[in-house]
């Protein structure tokens, strides 16, 4: 069993937040293989299927950001698995440029506090993670108001293409195994359009609440 975790929060709000990245991306490999999250188990939504010769989870933990290592530990137990050689992470990164994807197979949380969770309910540093970088807050917002808000217009036009690299990035990690993709999957983002002054504050919604 191969488990791919896609990190975000729970609930109709956060849909479109930046920091739910993790669930747009494993909610598009979901699309992409024709698999339904119609499982329940760690506190997280399941979807399970055969790719490329494999069997493969997907999970949207349900425990809230903070929390993500109560769900992923859960179900790291559940299946049994090697979390060094089957489990991959999937979140936003704020130190990564918007639409820079890096796949690593071990390293620190970077101070993203779902990652904070799983690595100490784990353990171990030693499992992979896809980092999808959402870039850093315009000036003059706060950090929460950036990644607990939704993506902009700008954002949106490329979020797509973005979409369809990190599906690859599982896959490739599926049936080549972590380091060859790495490899392929590791480079510059794409350019992106400058966006107008006045769009960075378009979607700006105050949030009254912790990132979590």
């Amino acid at each position: 069993m191969f488990l791919i975790v896609g990190l975000g929060n729970p609930g109709e709000k956060y849909l479109n937040n930046r920091h739910n990245v993790g669930f747009q991306c494993v909610a598009e490999f979901a699309r992409r293989h024709g698999l339904s999250f119609d499982g329940k188990r760690a506190d997280a939504r399941i979807a399970e299927g055969n790719i490329h010769g494999q069997r493969v989870a997907l999970a949207r933990p349900q425990t809230f950001m903070n929390d993500s290592g109560k769900s992923v530990v859960g179900l790291v137990n559940w299946y049994k698995i090697d979390p060094a050689s089957e489990l991959l992470i999937i979140y936003d990164d704020l130190d990564l440029p918007f639409g820079t994807l890096k796949l690593r197979n071990q390293g620190s949380s970077g101070g993203q506090r779902g990652m904070n969770s799983i690595i100490q309910l784990l353990g171990t540093q030693k499992f992979a993670r896809l980092r999808f970088g959402i870039g850093r807050p315009p000036e003059g917002w706060e950090v929460i108001n950036f990644v607990l808000g939704n993506w902009n217009a700008t954002e949106r036009e490329v979020l797509p293409n973005l979409y369809d690299r990190a599906v690859e990035a599982c896959e490739l990690s599926i049936r080549d195994g972590i380091t060859k993709a790495m490899n392929a999957v590791n480079g510059e983002a794409p350019k992106q359009k400058k966006e107008p002054k006045n769009q960075a504050t378009q979607d700006k919604e105050p949030a009254n609440e912790q990132p979590r």
